[in-house]
């Protein structure tokens, strides 16, 4: 079997292990390690494996991905998602659609101290749609609301795929967090303009309560002590991303800061009650972080093996010598990976196809922070897009089956939040400063 050929079979290897429904770190280890041992021998494989495990774990940068989701536990466990969205939603009292305009801001705020899409989603899932229901807002609409703005944590830093792309690329993980600024706030005025656009035609989808009408100069005088709850989560970003732009923090540093000051926060105001609730949320995180380190020590493995069959250096070399202008090269990257998104997770989708896609990337001129956010933008997508919208998946999870909510009314609620996901996606590949801004200004 010549190499070629090879890297062709542990690619259709690894789609034919994920459609029968096998773990996606273990697909990416068995189609790695079966092509691999095809290729040299079964020593080699399992030397070769082993590295991957090691690398996995001993580069110092991973060891910010357990301390980011130990703070996301942290934060989870001790309320402040309810601190964010109470604030938010006291701010945004008396405007139609409130409740969705609270969980986008919510949702974005809280992804800036936990890093975690699927969790913000459940949280969320869990915490507002019982309200909206309360206040007889269109199910499918709630629903796809919250779904769609719990891909706001994937942007907003501090990101777990961003750290996950700037370990497979070696790039920047300061400069990765702050291009996803922008864009993430950018996402989230855009959800509410459209909430606006769509209760403009569809009024009855988010009725105004009566309350509401009646009593709204008394309202405006408990905004303020309201809005004020959202304190503790403005100072644990404060402390991680300044600590990381004013240099006093690497990544991992200040993702160790994150987790004491949440946990100190948190036991503080009398969210944790005892020993016993800290001990939960660190065991929730232990697990989530062993899930996401198979993937990671199976996607590292893979793309090594991938990288032995030379298939990346050939359908690079392949596409720079096509006379096709960048741009088009650009655009059908983004559709494959738009694909794939609809059907894997974002780590599979990184080892996949970085490995092939970023030598070209760069070849081509383009830079490659920029294209982080766009290669999270494009997941972000892929999370909320059917068939396999892992978001969708998480907010029927947490759904009572009392509401009665199906998998189709989600993604039908989803759509105009789709819409506006794909115009953020096209002014960020037609303005590359909205991502480079900052962090240009930042880091230079």
């Amino acid at each position: 079997m010549d190499f070629l050929t090879a890297g062709v079979l542990c690619i259709a290897l690894l789609l034919a292990l994920m459609a029968v429904g096998l773990q996606i770190g273990l697909s990416f280890i068995l189609s790695g390690f079966i092509i691999c041992s095809l290729l040299l021998d079964f020593d080699s494989s399992i030397s070769l494996l082993g590295q991957a495990s090691y690398f996995s774990i001993a580069t110092p940068t991973w060891a910010s991905i357990p301390l980011f989701i130990l703070m996301g536990s942290f934060a989870a466990s001790s309320g402040l998602a309810q601190r964010a969205y109470t604030a938010i939603y006291a701010m945004s009292t008396g405007i139609r659609g409130s409740l969705g305009i609270a969980t986008c801001f919510s949702c974005a705020a809280f992804g800036a101290v936990s890093g975690s899409s699927l969790a913000t989603t459940a949280i969320f899932g869990k915490m507002a749609l019982p309200e909206m229901n309360r206040l007889s807002y269109n199910k499918a609409f709630s629903a796809g609301c919250i779904a769609s703005a719990g891909t706001f944590a994937s942007m907003i830093p501090p990101s777990m795929m961003m750290i996950v792309y700037a370990l497979f690329t070696q790039q920047s993980v300061a400069k990765l967090f702050a291009a996803g600024v922008v864009p993430g706030i950018l996402t989230a005025v855009g959800y509410v303009v459209i909430i606006q656009i769509v209760l403009k035609r569809h009024p009855d989808w988010a009725p105004m309560p009566d309350t509401i009408k009646q009593h709204k100069a008394e309202l405006r005088t408990k905004r303020f002590k309201e809005a004020t709850q959202i304190w503790p989560v403005i100072i644990i970003a404060t402390v991680v991303l300044g600590g990381i732009y004013s240099g006093w923090f690497t990544p991992t540093e200040a993702a160790a800061a994150g987790a004491l000051i949440t946990l100190i926060l948190g036991w503080s105001l009398g969210s944790f009650r005892n020993v016993s609730n800290v001990i939960d949320a660190m065991k929730e995180s232990a697990n989530t972080t062993a899930m996401l380190f198979l993937i990671n020590i199976g996607a590292l493995f893979f793309s090594r093996t991938l990288a032995i069959t030379r298939l990346p250096v050939e359908i690079t070399m392949m596409l720079n010598e096509l006379s096709m202008p960048p741009i088009v090269i650009l655009l059908g990257i983004m559709a494959i990976m738009l694909l794939l998104g609809m059907i894997m997770v974002p780590v599979g989708i990184y080892a996949l196809l970085l490995p092939i896609v970023f030598p070209l990337i760069t070849s081509l001129g383009y830079d490659p922070i920029w294209f982080g956010v766009i290669a999270l933008k494009i997941t972000e997508i892929g999370s909320i897009t059917p068939p396999v919208g892992l978001n969708v998946f998480a907010m029927k999870g947490v759904i009572p089956k009392e509401m009665n909510i199906s998998l189709e009314d989600i993604f039908k609620g989803v759509w105009p939040f789709l819409i506006c996901e794909l115009i953020v996606l096209t002014l960020l590949v037609v303005f590359p400063q909205l991502s480079l801004w900052l962090p240009n200004l930042l880091l230079g």
